[in-house]
């Protein structure tokens, strides 16, 4: 009993905190069915004297008494700084928190009163940071609405000027954009998700900064599609730049939680508070712009010797032309009926699909097996657990068969006809026994100890081993769709238990298995060998029957491990983008998704079930078929004076008893058979030697960095899209202390080469070097090192402020006065010192808890305390506010001095200072040189430049 009623303590400490989930009260219940559902929706919004602060803040105040009417049709924007409350307002219309004091009114009704999947399914949203899901583009763009056609999606992506990208394409709409979108570039997510919020034609439009990531021209054509559709809908948009917003209804400023000014652009002009301080900062940032459009570009400099000349014949072919050559049968156009459809699957489909690929796992199953051996070696350090249990087991193993022959001799006892020879020889077995249980009782405390010891730290060892493995693990290898998130981690919590199916206690099991059928057979013989002929004789069917038992369980393991782990990356998904699901109201399809999958799993185990219970009950029933012939046997023996009837006994009692604890042990096959597997699994990832390797040893170190870098004739696609060519011959050189800002449209492969800098992917041909030294030959600790990064999307980490800060050098314990010195840099630190825990706050996961502002500026801190050779800032700025960006841009100003800096940005104004401004298109550079220069040539950058100034 003892094995089971661990599990059985193991299933109820689960099952607590699944049902805790499952009773949590839910004051906001997407899935409830009360509420009102008004026949229409109008749009006129009314916030109230709200008041809210974070349930995990609730100490910080955001919104102070906010008041602000939106009529039905109106667009009201709302500015001001970051943390002010911008995006609160926008959490507590969609109902993802309810104001602590207060009301939301829509045409009337309390919010609260509505049925909440009503009142999200009205409502539009593109957030700041696009939420893209791992399916193909298609199946985003459908999440927008149910029973949306081809066509309306054809439509969208016109619409968000993502139409052209799309089509260029290997599969088109049908290209799987990867794990929260990771095969596209910002701009492209961007224009994805605002296609999905027009396919939705709700009354109410929430653009809460929808622009923040496309470049110039895009942008220009995407405001001109979202304003055309706020025409007859109630908008609310946020947004830093000024320009998208002057054209608003309403202009509304917050300042600390409430409306302090509202009022048309001009009006707000007039009254020079809050809005006519940010319109002024961000115009002194582009008149420089203006002025200098026409200066004479003849003292150009001295550019790193680069060849101011490009021969237009040397261009490559564009993207399309390349796709055109690799598959001739596609035609760039969007044809009727190419989607596929994919939100319901049919479930035969998904069932095909999981034979196929559990099939292709059983087969790399069946063709390497992890030998037992090697499992055992990673627990070499805990031999001598091992060995004491061992031999508490060897102890254990012959109690059984000992017992045996004592309980034989007992019966025999009451043959005695003496009364008092037949009560001493009963009182010395009875004793016997009784030692024996104590002997029974030592060995098995012992096992647990030992055994328990070494099978833990064995656990606790291959999850560290496997967790730094996939630390290990090159970007090549996370972008593949079969290495998501979900099925990762779900593989490291699985597979890492389900290794105790052969260590541990289990162990101390099978060694007492094996000594129990070694110490039978020898008694057996001795007292009677032909009885134990024929009981051998037997063994062989009893090990087909559990043989057969023991494949019929083992042919649903690798199912079973695709299908849980297709749902952990499901399960995943949707809880890292919670936000996004709600908004869009697509609980009940990604619940469809994930029954969907399991239910071909259960259909497959139900199938096979009763050849499971088959087998089973063949392999259990043979044990009294055997015993039968072998008590009929023995009878025949003693009537035939060939065995006495107490030899008899031994023989047969030893061998149940044995057969009986050997039973007990071989119970958990079914553990060590999906052991085997897991261990197999965890030994591919720890054999895996990625072709970029951060825990390799290898590689030149310099004394100093200077940061001259180059990239020489780069030709580069992604691994996980071959046929698409990001960069076509690139070459670029920049020296120290040189600033490279690098211009041209989403997608032409900007953010590529920060990533090949960062040896995050090796180009396919060409070098990128480093003080003259191709980096695959450097150090890539070293090189990583030397570089500080922002990117567009900053990540923290669900840790303290302070913690998030320090992990931008790890190479030191950084004292409190270098933290705070990076934070007021980057201009945060004034924000930070008002919270109630100062920089012990926890930020949440990803930095839920902050806005993308702060974030953002919190990530620049991080940054610039590693004090790097080399500043790698990719849209560095996009989500701070224009005050904020006007100090931070500065700041960046100066970390920028007597340090290589590559700069990505959309906006010209932001980068005019560079020394070599670069503009990128098809995956080369087109012209190069300064802003001054560029203007001159009146070609791509000044076009750029130009559609800036006119907005």
């Amino acid at each position: 009993m003892l094995p089971n009623i661990e599990s059985i303590n193991n299933a109820r400490g689960a099952a607590f905190e699944i049902y805790k989930i499952i009773n949590k009260h839910r004051p906001i219940d997407s899935g409830s069915t009360e509420g009102y559902k008004p026949d229409k929706v109008i749009g006129n919004i009314e916030f109230n004297n709200i008041h809210f602060a974070y349930p995990s803040r609730a100490d910080t105040q955001i919104l102070t008494g906010l008041n602000l009417k939106v009529p039905a049709g109106k667009t009201i924007a709302l500015v001001g700084m970051n943390g002010c409350g911008k995006s609160t307002t926008i959490q507590l219309l969609q109902r993802f928190y309810d104001p602590t004091e207060g009301e939301i009114t829509l045409d009337g009704h309390d919010i609260r009163s509505l049925n909440v999947k009503w009142l999200r399914d009205n409502i539009s949203v593109v957030g700041q940071e696009p939420v893209l899901f791992g399916t193909t583009i298609c199946e985003n763009i459908r999440f927008g609405r149910d029973g949306v056609t081809d066509e309306e999606i054809e439509k969208a992506a016109r619409e968000a000027n993502a139409y052209d990208f799309i089509t260029r394409l290997p599969n088109q709409f049908n290209t799987m954009v990867g794990e929260r979108g990771a095969q596209l570039s910002g701009g492209q997510k961007q224009r994805i998700a605002l296609a999905r919020a027009l396919v939705r034609d709700s009354k109410i439009l929430l653009l809460d900064e929808a622009t923040s990531a496309l470049d110039t021209q895009c942008e220009a054509l995407v405001q001109a599609a979202l304003d055309k559709a706020r025409v007859g809908r109630t908008t609310i948009v946020i947004a830093h730049r000024m320009s998208t917003i002057r054209t608003a209804d309403i202009i509304a400023g917050i300042h600390e939680g409430v409306i302090v000014e509202q009022g048309t652009h001009s009006e707000l002009i007039k009254k020079k508070g809050i809005y006519y301080s940010l319109v002024m900062l961000q115009k002194q940032g582009k008149d420089s712009n203006v002025e200098n459009e026409r200066t004479d570009s003849e003292n150009s400099g001295d550019l790193c010797d680069m060849d101011e000349k490009q021969d237009e014949e040397e261009i490559r072919p564009s993207l399309q032309d390349v796709e055109n050559m690799l598959a001739p049968i596609k035609t760039g156009s969007f044809r009727k009926g190419s989607i596929r459809r994919e939100s319901k699957m049919d479930l035969s489909e998904i069932k095909t699909s999981k034979k196929e690929s559990g099939s292709t796992d059983e087969e790399q199953e069946r063709i390497s097996v992890a030998p037992l051996r090697r499992l055992l070696m990673l627990n070499k350090p805990e031999w001598i657990y091992i060995v004491i249990g061992m031999m508490a087991g060897v102890i254990n193993g012959g109690i059984y068969p000992t017992f045996a022959i004592f309980f034989s001799k007992f019966l025999s006892a009451f043959n005695e006809q003496d009364i008092v020879k037949r009560t001493q020889k009963t009182d010395l077995i009875a004793l016997i026994m009784v030692v024996l249980g104590l002997i029974n009782c030592t060995g098995y405390l012992i096992m647990g100890l030992m055994f328990g010891k070494s099978g833990e730290n064995l656990t606790m060892r291959l999850r560290s081993l496997s967790f730094k493995a996939l630390l290990r693990q090159d970007m090549a290898y996370f972008d593949d769709h079969k290495n998501a998130v979900g099925v990762l981690l779900t593989r490291l919590a699985m597979d890492t238990s389900q290794i105790k199916g052969v260590t541990g206690s289990q162990l101390g099991l099978l060694t007492m298995a094996v000594c129990t059928l070694l110490t039978a057979v020898i008694i057996a013989c001795v007292h009677g060998w032909q009885l134990t002929l024929i009981i051998l004789a037997c063994i062989p069917i009893l090990v087909g029957a559990n043989v057969m038992k023991q494949k019929s369980v083992m042919g649903n393991t690798a199912n079973d491990r695709t299908t849980l782990e297709e749902a952990g990356r499901i399960s995943t998904e949707v809880v890292e983008n919670i936000r996004t699901v709600v908004s869009l109201t697509r609980e009940d399809v990604f619940y469809e998704k994930y029954n969907a999958n399991l239910t071909s799993s259960y259909r497959d185990t139900l199938k096979k079930a009763p050849i499971y219970g088959l087998a089973y009950a063949v392999a259990h029933s043979l044990g009294f078929f055997i015993n039968a012939a072998v008590f009929r046997f023995g009878a025949w023996l003693i009537s035939h004076c060939y065995m006495h009837f107490e030899n008899v006994f031994i023989v047969i009692f030893t061998v149940i008893f044995s057969a009986a604890h050997i039973a007990q042990s071989s119970s958990m096959g079914i553990d060590f058979g999906k052991a085997k597997l897991s261990a197999q699994h965890i030994f591919q990832l720890l054999d895996r030697k990625p072709a970029i390797d951060v825990y390799s040893e290898e590689g030149e170190t310099l004394n100093q960095m200077e940061g001259n870098l180059e990239f020489k004739n780069i030709q580069f696609a992604y691994p996980t899209r071959p046929n698409v060519q990001i960069l076509q011959g690139f070459s670029m050189k920049v020296c120290k202390g040189q600033t490279l800002a690098l211009v041209g449209s989403s997608g032409c492969g900007k953010s590529t080469l920060i990533q090949l800098l960062e040896r995050f992917y090796d180009p396919a041909e060409g070098q990128v070097l480093a003080d003259g030294i191709d980096t695959k030959s450097l150090h890539l600790k070293w090189l990583r090192s030397q570089l500080g990064i922002v990117s567009q999307e900053p990540i923290l980490f669900d840790c303290s402020i302070k913690e998030n800060i320090e992990y931008g050098d790890n190479s030191r314990s950084v004292p409190q006065e270098d933290i705070i010195e990076a934070a007021k840099v980057a201009n945060i630190h004034t924000f930070i010192k008002s919270l109630p825990q100062g920089y012990n706050t926890c930020v949440g996961d990803k930095g839920t808890q902050l806005s993308g502002g702060q974030k953002q500026r919190i990530a620049i801190a991080r940054a610039l305390l590693r004090n790097p050779k080399v500043l790698l800032l990719d849209e560095a700025t996009s989500a701070i506010d224009t005050e904020s960006e006007k100090i931070v841009q500065q700041a960046l100003d100066n970390a920028r001095q007597g340090r290589t800096c590559i700069v990505i940005a959309h906006r010209p104004s932001t980068i005019q200072t560079a020394d070599i401004i670069a503009v990128i298109k098809n995956g080369k550079v087109v012209e190069y040189g300064t802003h001054d220069q560029l203007l001159a040539k009146q070609a791509e950058y000044y076009a750029l430049v130009n559609s800036q100034v006119s907005k």
